[in-house]
């Protein structure tokens, strides 16, 4: 146990990825340990739905909302107004996403994490998923540009290269025949604006987006989630697009990561974990949506 502030000093010595997994076992017994805990409200009755998570990189909210694009499907249906990132940079934010916890990481590096995150919790629980990279050519660790492996949180957790991590190519096929109820979809180090821009996500967006809300999966109840892992203009403020049949407007409650992954963890029937425990989900916005929209589930 980290019992002093000398003792995290000398925690913070160490090698950062043995420093990491430290602070994440003396955090193991609170909230933020990213271990599967139950939900503090009831479980929602039900078969999962769908969901779809993009994650694109570094943009603020008023630049991402004046693109073309993504101005237009905010219109259509609903954006986050009050969504907020978790850390700096990138890695932390992801880790939140996906475990409800930034394991005490502030950089970029890796760090071999206990198999305490969302991939894990669901193969456990017999519930299927991918994440689909863009880049990945078969290894997590080696993959080549445009692939980053800052922005694939599934490789930290256990300290292995699942085999739901896939090429983006491999999307469009499944999107046409047995999508996985969680499609995790990461572009690029281009495509999602880090290199090349939030104009050139605009573009692939307005590609990739008519072919998730095309498929059967959308359609019949599936929620397509688009967000950014943080603003990089010092205000923490980053938008979410809820891209749902029926779901339109904007969403005003203070939102966060960690709100993200509780309405991930509802919409799959699975326990919240980590500090999702105590975040606000959309599962209420989305059930309403859902009920006006009989046909979409």
């Amino acid at each position: 146990m980290i019992s002093d502030i000398g003792d995290m000093r000398f925690v913070r010595r160490l090698a950062p990825s043995l420093a990491a997994l430290l602070l994440a076992t003396a955090c193991q017994p609170v909230a933020s340990a990213g271990k599967a805990s139950a939900s503090p409200t009831p479980s929602p009755a039900g078969p999962p739905k769908h969901v779809f998570v993009i994650v694109l990189e570094n943009t603020p909210y008023r630049l991402a909302l004046r693109q073309p694009y993504i101005a237009g499907l905010a219109n259509q249906y609903a954006v986050a107004t009050n969504y907020s990132e978790i850390s700096n940079p990138s890695l932390p934010n992801y880790l939140a996403m996906t475990s409800g916890s930034t394991w005490g990481i502030a950089d970029d590096l890796y760090h071999q994490l206990p198999a305490a995150g969302l991939g894990d919790q669901l193969s456990a629980a017999g519930i299927s998923w991918k994440a689909y990279m863009e880049g990945f050519t078969g290894d997590c660790f080696s993959s080549p540009y445009p692939y980053a492996l800052k922005h694939n949180p599934f490789a930290y957790y256990g300290g292995v290269c699942p085999p739901n991590v896939v090429p983006m190519t491999d999307l469009t096929t499944d999107l046409n025949g047995d999508t996985p109820l969680l499609s995790w979809i990461t572009p690029g180090m281009c495509n999602d604006g880090h290199d090349c821009g939030v104009a050139s996500a605009d573009r692939w967006l307005s590609q990739t987006v008519p072919q998730i809300t095309s498929s059967t999966a959308w359609k019949q109840g599936g929620v397509l989630f688009i967000t950014w892992d943080e603003s990089g203009a010092g205000d923490g403020r980053v938008a979410l697009l809820v891209v749902a049949p029926g779901l339109q407007g904007q969403l005003t409650m203070p939102l966060d990561h960690y709100s993200l992954l509780a309405t991930i963890a509802d919409r799959l029937r699975v326990p919240r974990l980590g500090l999702a425990k105590q975040a606000t989900s959309l599962r209420p916005q989305l059930e309403a949506a859902a009920a006006k929209n009989p046909k979409s589930g």
